[in-house]
């Protein structure tokens, strides 16, 4: 999976939410697993990180609602052609993680948010 998330050391640690543990992490990464072996079995790949051209086009589609959110993001951020095909990977990975056959604005949203070093590098340039 291709993240870049900066993790700041919680000052506050009552009021946090349960998460998930060791177990249920790795079983989450199992399922989601078993969905990209199943999607891609009958290509040379094996995960949503190895989709380029063609079958990005096929197995990571978006909506017309989600293509124009992404393209607002890129022209926003001014991002590369490569950081859109990796936000679109990505989303396609947190849209297994939920269940979903189709990627969605949210997915995409979240996803722009697991890439914020791409943002900080246009914005310290």
């Amino acid at each position: 999976m291709d993240m870049q998330v900066d993790v700041p050391r919680p000052t506050d640690w009552e009021g946090r939410g349960p998460s998930l543990s060791s177990a249920e992490m790795r079983s989450e990464v199992l399922k989601v697993q078993a969905i990209q072996a199943e999607r891609y079995r009958s290509l040379p790949i094996s995960w949503n990180s190895e989709l380029s051209g063609a079958a990005l086009r096929h197995y990571a589609r978006l909506q017309k609602d989600g293509r124009e959110l992404l393209n607002d993001i890129l022209d926003n951020l001014g991002l590369s052609m490569r950081a859109h095909d990796r936000i679109i990977k990505l989303a396609r990975t947190i849209a297994d993680l939920e269940g979903a056959a189709d990627i969605s604005s949210a997915h995409l949203a979240e996803a722009v948010q697991y890439r914020n070093l791409d943002r900080q590098v246009v914005m310290d340039e």
